[in-house]
């Protein structure tokens, strides 16, 4: 059911007429101007206020608001999948930003934050994977070797994040995700020598799940704080909120 959901969302995007998803422009998906708020400057490092502990160094394409959120939302809650490119090449323009010198050796290791199994089933979709699996293929073709390693699910569920502040979001998070068996196999085998380690989300606010996914990362593979400073482990997101870009620039 899920499978044909999908498949009807991608057909319907290209039989109807549609219209931007960041400013409402007739018969483009995603007009010019809104292509270039999304990812039309260089990926920026950016920090959230109060910063979580565990946090690592995390890298965004533009602040969450306006068009860049309004392409954001259609992709992930009403299904508009044809987005998933552009998201997916903003995304890549972070991770290489994150990524450390180009002489570095090992391919980048794209893990995703896992999305809860009802939000996927709800949706038809996990578009934190789907936009990672986009910009894999766009690092790819930019020469860089990338892989998608979906590392990580959700050991609990988790209440609502909306209308939570940092602290409350820090605590509704804490030892909420586990490596999968996979990822486990992997880190005993030392997973910072496989690659660079990227954790890639759509969104950055409070950085409070990003640093719950480092903490999962860390503990079970050695790719702890002391290594994330040197860039064994770092983050790359689509958006983070405006705030994130203004202490930055402090």
């Amino acid at each position: 059911m899920r499978n044909a959901w999908r498949a009807w969302q991608e057909l319907s995007g290209l039989l109807l007429p549609v219209a931007c998803a960041g400013c409402g422009r007739p018969r483009t998906e995603l007009c010019t101007a809104c292509g270039a708020a999304l990812h039309g400057a260089p990926a920026r490092l950016v920090r959230p206020s109060p910063r979580p502990p565990g946090l690592p160094a995390v890298y965004a394409a533009a602040p969450y608001e306006n068009a860049v959120r309004a392409v954001l939302l259609a992709h992930k809650e009403r299904g508009a999948l044809g987005l998933a490119g552009a998201l997916g090449r903003a995304l890549a323009g972070c991770a290489r930003a994150g990524a450390g010198r180009p002489g570095d050796a090992g391919p980048l290791l794209l893990v995703p934050v896992p999305s809860a199994r009802s939000s996927t089933a709800a949706r038809g979709h996990d578009p934190v994977r789907r936009i990672a699996a986009a910009a894999a293929r766009d690092l790819r073709r930019a020469g860089l070797p990338a892989q998608v390693l979906p590392l990580l699910r959700q050991r609990r569920a988790v209440a609502d994040q909306s209308g939570l502040g940092a602290r409350q979001r820090r605590s509704n998070l804490a030892g909420a995700l586990e490596l999968t068996a996979g990822g486990g196999r992997l880190l005993r085998h030392g997973l910072s020598r496989l690659g660079r380690v990227i954790l890639v989300d759509d969104l950055l606010t409070t950085g409070s799940t990003l640093a719950e996914a480092a903490r999962a990362v860390g503990e079970a593979g050695g790719v702890g704080r002391e290594s994330s400073v040197h860039g064994v482990c770092r983050a790359a997101v689509v958006a983070a909120s405006p705030t994130a870009f203004e202490i930055n620039r402090n």
